[in-house]
Order: C-alpha cells, then sequence, then structure tokens
C-alpha cells in the first residue's frame, strides 16, 4: 500500500520560513513527478509546486516563484520537500503532496496526472 505522509507545517508570522516534508511508503519518487497542491477554505485546491524526477525540472504558480523551493532527497529517493521563505498571509492552507504520475505535461498542476495523495497538513500564516 502506498502511502504519502506530509509534516512541517505550523503557525509561522508573515516573512517568516517553513519547510514541509513528502515522506512517501511503499514507494519511491524515482523517474516520477512529484508536486504540491495547496486548498485555502472556501478555494479550490491549486498546484503550487512540480517537480519531474527524471529531468529535474521544477515549475510553480506565479504566486510563490522566488519564495518557494520544490526539492527531492536525492540520497533519500522516497522524501520530497518544499522550502517556503517569505511567507505571507494569502499562503494559509493547507498543503498536499501527490506523485504517482500517470502521464505528465507541464507545468504538472493537473490534479487528475497524479494517482497518490497525502492527507495534507495545515500551513497558518498571520501578519
Amino acid at each position: 500500500v502506498v502511502q504519502l505522509v506530509e509534516s512541517g507545517g505550523g503557525s509561522v508570522q508573515a516573512g517568516g520560513s517553513l519547510r514541509l516534508s513528502c515522506a512517501a511508503y511503499g514507494y519511491t519518487y524515482s523517474n516520477d513527478c512529484v508536486g504540491w497542491f495547496r486548498q485555502a477554505p472556501g478555494n479550490e485546491r491549486e498546484g503550487v509546486a512540480t517537480i519531474n524526477t527524471v529531468s529535474g525540472n521544477a515549475y510553480y504558480a506565479d504566486s510563490v516563484k522566488g519564495r518557494f523551493t520544490i526539492s527531492q532527497d536525492n540520497a533519500k529517493t522516497a522524501v520530497a520537500y518544499l522550502q517556503m521563505n517569505s511567507l505571507k498571509p494569502e499562503d494559509t492552507a493547507v498543503y498536499y503532496c501527490a506523485a504517482g504520475c500517470r502521464t505528465w505535461s507541464p507545468p504538472g498542476f493537473k490534479m487528475s496526472m497524479y494517482g497518490y495523495w497525502g492527507q495534507g497538513t495545515q500551513v497558518t500564516v498571520s501578519s
């Protein structure tokens, strides 16, 4: 059974940083893609950052470019990260990781592309 488990969420003041982790059990991110999505109350889930672990190419939503960085631990092929800097109140949301791409089409923000999802971790940014 494949399981993705996010961690690292929490509460932080505007301008602060958090690093989210996504650990995969029964699965590795080799030859795959990994995505981070978020959903704020009353909003649809949206893509934040994705990475194609074959090419190493990463893609970001315009709202987070220059502030967020997605990565995969090459030594631990079952761990992926989302480093979030200069956080803003509008970044407040539940953050989900996803993997198990059935197909790949940049920037990888279509949720239907992913076969596995984590349970989400809450990020709250106060002003």
